[in-house]
């Protein structure tokens, strides 16, 4: 490994009081590093409610000496900034070393309600796990990540967030010449899959790295033994086969597809984490693949709990040693705790479509669920406002969702959604309101991300800044923003693809 250089001392004052639990505890698991000096730092945006929330000055941060800390080329005072390693499994392949190749952890902030947050950097700078690469990022991705983790985190789904985004003033060559840039993100932690899958073959860490995931994330386990039928580590993996399932039906029902699921890219917490080639479906297609680099088709949109099902699996194998030291009996009570997951994800799938579907849990049908989906599929529908023209459908409306499917081939379907209604005592209305409450208007579209960022990357925010806001505000209809609730032209979903560019 790289020889760990001799940086100077922070000096900066800018973020004060950066903890730093994982690099003490865990000292194994990282290398001390520093960012590389931006050459013309510019702040491009700014999240004021985070940085608000994690009691961060909003000034100070807009300041030259915030925005070198946000681009990594100062270290605040008391910080001990790593980067972090890891190993992961890449399209089904190990990868014994991997680690934050063009990233660092600053440190560890405790916000208002004293929770503990990591505040991370991207981009900045090469690193002792660049394996080769430059350690840079550009505006494009950067800001890309910016939009739709802050898109998740408005529709309710547990993800990274995104702090700020500062151009640095230096060229990075990805097909050409590019601005480059540095996101700052703040998570719960950056714990992941990949985590332990490396602590695993360095022996007994993974057993400290397990007590400080377990302290951090799901602290009501550390009342249980360490052995026997209550164990704290089994306890652990059911917690996160739980927070995963559940991430992963949230995706599903958005019509979200990350698009770069491996290990490393699974957070232990249940945080959707890393938004390199991600897409959102526009025409409901199980299939649809928008990354660039899955040629196999593996991480397509209706292969996701599947494949998230199969990154648990590769984290039970990293904890068998303490949940039994009998190798049977771990198999034995991990492989039960796997299986589970198909359980918990229809769950979580099943309460989530009977709200989109404005029905009851008990009311809803599977089998209508699934031809639903086959009509979607057979037409091209667009997902995201199927769901919003049912709930027009329900006012009396039936224009919006004739549109998108014939009605000679949703009468059937229809006919038997409002029979499974005849139980529930609220009336029409009441039902498309409660179905516009969780049912997006706006999702962070395809061709106006695209459109976004390419104006960006030329130096124009503007449509960066409206569509953030759009995506931001995804339950509430403006006239202003009717256009952003249109499905894409069918000639550009038919050829959108997406790049990890960083």
């Amino acid at each position: 490994m790289t020889a760990i250089p001799d940086f100077p001392v922070g000096t900066n004052t800018t973020i004060s009081g950066l903890g730093s639990s994982f690099a003490d505890e865990l000292s194994g698991l990282s290398v001390p590093w520093q960012g590389t000096e931006a050459p013309e730092p510019e702040l491009l945006a700014l999240n004021e409610e985070l940085a608000v929330s994690l009691g961060l000055d909003v000034a100070a941060l807009r300041s030259a000496d915030g925005v070198a800390v946000l681009a990594g080329s100062a270290v605040p005072v008391g910080a001990k900034p790593v980067a972090m390693a890891y190993a992961g499994h890449q399209f089904g392949g190990y990868a014994p070393l991997l680690g934050d190749g063009r990233a660092l952890l600053l440190g560890e902030l405790v916000d208002g309600d004293g929770r503990r947050a990591d505040l991370h950097l991207k981009g900045s700078g090469p690193t002792p796990f660049s394996r080769g690469g430059d350690g840079f990022a550009v505006v494009g991705p950067m800001l890309r990540e910016y939009l739709v983790s802050e898109a998740m985190h408005a529709l309710g789904i547990p993800t990274t967030r995104s702090l700020s985004v500062v151009a640095t003033g230096r060229s990075v060559y990805r097909e050409g010449v590019e601005p480059g840039a540095v996101l700052a993100r703040v998570a719960s932690s950056h714990l992941r899959v990949g985590t332990f899958e490396f602590a695993v073959r360095r022996g007994e860490i993974v057993r400290s790295l397990a007590d400080h995931a377990i302290a951090r994330h799901y602290p009501h386990l550390l009342d249980r033994p360490e052995t026997g039928e209550d164990n704290r580590y089994l306890g652990f993996f059911a917690a996160v086969v739980e927070a995963q399932a559940a991430l992963v039906a949230q995706w599903m029902l958005v019509g979200f597809v990350h698009g770069v699921m491996n290990t490393d890219n699974t957070t232990i917490s249940g945080e959707t984490i890393d938004y390199g080639p991600c897409a959102f479906v526009d025409a409901f297609d199980p299939a649809a693949v928008f990354s660039s680099i899955d040629h196999s088709g593996r991480y397509a949109f209706g292969n996701q709990p599947a494949v998230l099902k199969w990154n648990l699996a590769r984290l039970a194998e990293t904890l068998l040693t303490l949940v039994d030291s009998t190798p049977d009996a771990a198999i034995g009570a991990v492989t039960a705790v796997l299986d589970s997951f198909d359980v918990r994800y229809e769950h979580h799938y099943r309460v989530g479509m009977a709200a989109k579907l404005g029905l009851s849990e008990d009311a809803l049908d599977r089998v209508s669920v699934d031809d639903l989906l086959a009509l979607l599929e057979e037409h091209g529908a667009d997902w995201t406002a199927t769901f919003r023209a049912l709930a027009d459908e329900l006012r009396g409306d039936p224009a919006s969702l004739d549109m998108l499917v014939p009605r000679e081939r949703t009468a059937p379907w229809l006919e038997r959604w409002h029979a499974a209604a005849t139980s529930d005592n609220r009336g029409a209305k009441e039902r498309a309101e409660a179905m516009d409450r969780v049912n997006p208007l706006y999702i962070p579209r395809n061709h106006h991300v695209d459109s976004a960022l390419k104006a960006a990357t030329a130096g124009d925010l503007a449509p960066f800044a409206t569509l953030l806001d759009v995506v931001t505000h995804p339950f509430e209809m403006r006239a202003e923003w009717a256009e952003y609730a249109l499905p894409a032209p069918r000639s550009f979903a038919e050829s959108f693809r997406t790049f990890c560019g960083t």
